[in-house]
């Protein structure tokens, strides 16, 4: 490949800050509000224009759509967003759980007033492209804008990129899936003008249950057997009998997911069902080929549903989501790599900053937590081998397939987000290395905050 050689040159300081995170989705966003009410200076960058990443930008609205009446959930910021959300009017009923789909849209807003109120120095449409380093530590990072090539400085940085990319550049050891192996990634999209009634009559007269799943390469899951009989709001009929009349292309016929919810404005919303198989997130060639061809692939969704799904006959696309739902790429290698035993047969650890339901969905194993099970994140998975002042939050965090699974739902990411951040203003708080970090004083502030750790 050929090369150019770039001038030196001099960056301008733009902003000095105690921590700073990079990246605004659950992780992200719980990260800084967490920091904030810890009472350190933090700031929070998105390369977009609005906080939230796979709920905003993506438009995953189901954020607890695992939770049943026997399920012990977590506690703490990820759930503020769904109690904020349904109070400011951005979430509606999730038809399949005990759980409030978020208003993709509304939830725009919803963080930017939680930004607001904790006082977080908001850093949309900046792009980081290069940690600064010295003597093995991050010192802040290179910034891209509108305005140019810019510097920020931070006494803690929180990666919380999805893609490990801070900590990737860092040095820090990590490792990517093997293409053949990553998760589809989704396009996700949302119609409108659905009649309502007759949408829900045919989904009354023909239930689909997670049994109905089983049947082509995508959705073949390995369960506990307790979930099979649960209602599932999952639609593949329709693309079935677009396939036989010719709507389809043959190869499509792993068309099929789930729908979130049906408005009473008419309004299907959260349609996941479309999936691009070996598509590298870090990668912008497949990036371009996963946007274009699941786009395309979405249009053929919604002339099935037109066609054969009742309810549907007039309907229209109202929304893509900004891009790709991608669901795996880098993990960090942690003082701790969570293993599937962890998430599987409730791990409990002594350094513990959160817990989460025992909630697998990925890699061929749906298991919902309908018993009470449970297992706690250690704070140890949070923070990269070989780099001073840093620390990853959300799906990039240590672990192997099986646990990854389980951390990378949009909840855990909160949880994962929220430890991060009250470690990095605690660590400032008690001048200790990030590695070295007093656990018992972040779990007393992560329990003054609401969190549960236990």
């Amino acid at each position: 490949m050929k090369k150019i050689a770039e001038a030196a040159r001099s960056v301008d300081v733009v902003l000095q800050t105690d921590v700073l995170v990079v990246g605004s989705g659950p992780g992200g966003l719980a990260a800084a509000l967490a920091a904030a009410r810890a009472g350190a200076r933090t700031a929070l960058i998105d390369r977009n224009g609005c906080f939230g990443g796979n709920i905003t930008q993506v438009g995953v609205e189901g954020f607890a759509w695992y939770r049943h009446e026997d399920t012990v959930d977590c506690e703490g910021i990820g759930i503020e967003f769904e109690t904020r959300a349904k109070a400011m009017g951005a979430a509606m009923p999730e038809p399949q759980s005990l759980s409030h789909a978020l208003d993709a849209e509304m939830f725009k807003w919803v963080a930017d007033v939680m930004v607001d109120e904790a006082g977080i120095i908001p850093l949309l449409h900046r792009l980081c492209v290069a940690p600064i380093m010295e003597h093995g530590a991050i010192r802040g990072v290179i910034i891209e804008s509108k305005a140019g090539r810019q510097a920020i400085l931070a006494k803690r940085v929180i990666d919380a990129t999805g893609d490990a990319d801070i900590a990737t550049r860092a040095g820090a050891p990590v490792h990517k899936t093997p293409k053949e192996k990553m998760m589809s990634v989704s396009v996700m999209f949302s119609m409108s003008g659905v009649n309502k009634q007759r949408f829900i009559d045919a989904v009354k007269a023909d239930p689909q249950t997670y049994a109905d799943w089983s049947g082509n390469n995508e959705w073949d899951y390995e369960t506990s057997g307790k979930e099979d009989k649960l209602f599932s709001p999952f639609l593949r009929k329709p693309f079935q009998q677009a396939v036989k009349a010719g709507l389809i292309p043959p190869y499509l016929h792993t068309i099929a997911g789930t729908w979130g919810g049906v408005t009473d404005q008419g309004d299907l919303t959260y349609l996941n069902l479309v999936h691009i198989p070996e598509i590298d997130g870090t990668d912008p060639v497949d990036l371009t080929v996963g946007e274009m061809r699941g786009r395309r692939e979405a249009i053929y969704a919604l002339e099935a549903l037109r066609k054969f799904m009742p309810g549907c006959e007039d309907a229209k696309l109202r929304n893509f989501g900004m891009t790709l739902g991608v669901r795996d790429t880098r993990k960090i290698d942690a003082l701790y790599n969570l293993t599937g035993s962890d998430v599987r047969e409730q791990g409990r650890f002594d350094d513990a900053v959160g817990i989460f339901p025992e909630f697998i969905d990925g890699y061929g194993i749906l298991i919902l937590p309908t018993t009470g099970r449970y297992w706690q994140l250690p704070y140890r998975t949070l923070v990269p081998k070989g780099v001073g002042n840093l620390l990853v939050a959300g799906r990039c965090i240590g672990g192997d397939d099986v646990s990854h699974a389980s951390a990378r739902n949009m909840m855990c990411c909160a949880v994962s987000g929220q430890g991060a951040g009250a470690a990095a203003a605690i660590s400032l708080q008690r001048d200790e290395a990030l590695d070295q970090l007093n656990i018992g004083a972040v779990q007393r502030e992560l329990v003054r905050q609401g969190a549960r750790i236990r």
